[in-house]
């Protein structure tokens, strides 16, 4: 069987697909509206996968591939968007994943995120995390946040990514954008030259490592507005993340440094819009307060979500009510705000006593 990338592709685009997974013993399976849906073609054999992945990737990732066993890359697709991909051996076969990144950078409105955010953007130094799992849209909410800072401020804005994904032209700011792996060796290389190129605004793809997290959490310090992701829920475990990842004799130092350089957190999940049709984002917002900083100080994050609870006029919110105003709006449903919640038996008290099981 021959089968077409180009349809393959095409598919995921015209039916509001996100992502696309190629693999030995089953058709191309599409992900749409966050449920996986197999296509009405037959299973993929080992030569499908190969000559898929040999039409998808540039020659430098299949050397990495045949290296290291995966490769990620973004490709464009014509004028119909763009994907990020990573191949990859498995079974001692080869597989994909792809990922559609739309051609438009999308408002505030379009995403969901609460307009009391745009307020933490005019800050002139911090650190702003955007966190959450894997394909929660925390790529997308950061393109929005960033081309809101382009079009209103001029500032000097450098993105560290691997791959680029949404590309951003100059507007009132100028913006640099660095992939890793093809303009510049790793995360923490880039982000030790960008502190010494006149940035304002830093953005950086992933926080992989200490050295990363470390020297994010010095810029942010000294001077420049820094925007990171890690893949965490909820602000508190975000919070615990950071400083848990580093050795037990600097977790005092690095508490006392995110204390004072933290803007804010935003946390994400992306769920199946009820009827089947889209999805929607739910967010958890906190922003630093002296209350904050002095519970991360002192080692007691799990204070923070009470604080989030009682600091609602000044726009923050727990993802589970936030998920709760989805489910009230219509929304989601009740099976969806269960799935997603972060306290299953909190949602429940807050719901009279539903539990997500039907009762």
């Amino acid at each position: 069987m021959t089968v077409d990338l180009d349809k393959l592709l095409t598919t995921v685009v015209e039916t509001g697909g996100s992502d696309l997974h190629l693999t030995v013993g089953r058709p191309p399976v599409v992900r749409m509206h966050g449920r996986l849906r197999s296509l009405n073609t037959p299973d993929l054999t080992a030569g499908d996968t190969e000559a898929l992945v040999a039409k998808l990737a540039p020659e430098k990732n299949l050397a990495e591939l045949a290296e290291c066993g995966t490769s990620d890359f973004a490709i464009a697709f014509g004028d119909k968007g763009r994907f990020r991909v990573s191949i990859f051996r498995q079974k001692d076969h080869l597989g994909a994943a792809c990922r559609l990144i739309p051609n438009g950078l999308l408002t505030f409105e379009q995403i969901g995120l609460p307009q009391k955010a745009k307020e933490l953007l005019d800050s002139p130094r911090g650190l702003i995390l955007v966190t959450g799992p894997t394909g929660s849209g925390k790529t997308t909410t950061l393109a929005t946040m960033l081309d809101y800072i382009n079009e209103t401020f001029d500032r000097h804005i450098i993105t560290i990514e691997d791959p680029i994904e949404y590309y951003h032209d100059h507007k009132k700011s100028v913006v640099m954008q660095r992939e890793v792996g093809h303009d510049v060796a790793s995360f923490a290389e880039a982000l030790r030259r960008a502190l010494r190129q006149d940035p304002d605004v830093i953005l950086l793809g992933e926080m992989r490592d200490n050295e990363t997290i470390s020297t994010a959490i010095t810029a942010a310090e000294t001077g420049h507005l820094v925007f990171g992701t890690l893949h965490t829920t909820g602000a508190a475990r975000t919070v615990d993340r950071i400083i848990d990842s580093f050795p037990h004799e600097q977790q005092d130092q690095i508490r006392a440094q995110l204390a004072v350089s933290l803007v804010a957190v935003i946390s994400q999940v992306l769920m199946p819009r009820a009827g089947g049709k889209g999805r929607v984002a739910a967010f958890e917002i906190l922003m630093s307060t002296p209350a904050v900083e002095n519970h991360i100080r002192k080692n007691e994050t799990f204070k923070i979500p009470s604080v989030i609870q009682t600091s609602r006029k000044m726009g923050m919110v727990r993802l589970d009510d936030h998920i709760i105003e989805l489910y009230e709006e219509g929304a989601i449903d009740k099976e969806t705000a269960f799935e997603y919640c972060m306290s299953r038996s909190d949602l429940a008290l807050k719901l009279g006593g539903a539990n997500g099981d039907g009762a």
